[in-house]
């Protein structure tokens, strides 16, 4: 039986755009010689952005525990994305930086949201697309998940 995407209510139709542009995203980013980054490295990635963290804090952050932190940042620097150091301030502890090659997948992921919203928003309006934004925004706050995102602890819902 197939599936009218018009027949979504408010909370498909939203996850499968976000969906939608999620994997267009990510075609985009193999194009640019990403094809092995994962929508789920933002999750790891947004607490790196303004500097180096500890697998202790970086699992915190998170909501998992130390190993499952480590096997996440293993993964990522098998990928070359990040790398692991020792702690300037506690020689036992690990400190988790983003590589080059993870600040250029940040920095191509945010230019192709960047066109794809400008692409959206001349094939569908302007006015359109910043309404639906700003519905999305607004549901956002109301849900209670704005504090979430403002303070980069953004995760998958469970």
């Amino acid at each position: 039986m197939e599936f009218d995407p018009a027949d979504a209510d408010l909370s498909l139709a939203s996850l499968f755009a976000g969906w939608a542009l999620a994997d267009e995203l990510q075609r985009r980013l193999g194009g640019e010689g990403f094809a092995d980054s994962r929508f789920a490295d933002g999750v790891v990635f947004q607490h790196l952005v303004g500097g180096p963290v500890t697998i202790s804090t970086l699992a915190e952050k998170l909501g998992v525990t130390q190993q499952a932190a480590s096997k996440s940042v293993a993964d990522l620097q098998s990928r070359g994305y990040v790398s692991r150091r020792p702690d300037p301030a506690d020689a036992r502890a690990r400190i988790v930086v983003l590589t080059d090659r993870g600040q250029a997948v940040i920095a191509a992921a945010r230019k192709h949201r960047a066109a794809l919203d400008a692409e959206v928003r001349q094939t569908l309006g302007d006015d359109r697309v910043e309404e639906a934004r700003l519905l999305l925004v607004d549901l956002i706050d109301q849900l209670g998940a704005s504090p979430s995102l403002r303070a980069r602890a953004v995760r998958p819902p469970r």
